[in-house]
């Protein structure tokens, strides 16, 4: 049996999760959303890659590499980079499988410039507001896509 392949993808200032405006992100960290999702998905046989990074360049990279390492989907939390990098949504156009865009608050209830997200022109779906039970969402969204 193959084991299927997803990337979490989170951008910059979400590995200051627990710490950062917890009234807005929640009091989890980065690490334990990730844990989560693990055993979430090695309960269901999937692989979960997981990735942060503050710089632009290094979420196109991993998008990317998940061209070509057989990746079916990416959870990607673009963060700030969801109101302004066409490039990381070049990257994603670019991408064959599943995208998911995951956001911890309601950017639609947040400041004007937070209400369009280049990402979501390329998402499958898009969950926001939920806070971190938003990445398991998106994850039982992945697996049950694939099961079918």
């Amino acid at each position: 049996m193959t084991i299927s392949r997803v990337l979490l993808l989170n951008g910059p200032n979400l590995n200051l999760l627990g710490g950062r405006q917890p009234d807005i992100y929640g009091k989890e960290t980065l690490d334990d959303i990730v844990s989560r999702l693990r055993t979430q998905a090695v309960k269901a046989q999937w692989e979960l890659k997981d990735f942060q990074s503050n710089h632009e360049g290094d979420l196109i990279d991993a998008v990317q590499a998940a061209r070509l390492d057989g990746t079916r989907a990416i959870i990607v939390n673009p963060a700030a980079y969801s109101h302004t990098s066409v490039a990381l949504l070049d990257a994603l156009n670019a991408y064959e499988g599943m995208v998911i865009e995951v956001h911890l608050s309601n950017i639609h209830k947040r400041e004007a410039f937070r209400h369009h997200s280049y990402v979501s022109q390329r998402a499958d779906g898009i969950i926001a507001g939920l806070g971190s039970q938003g990445y398991i969402a998106a994850l039982d969204a992945v697996i049950a896509r694939f099961a079918a």
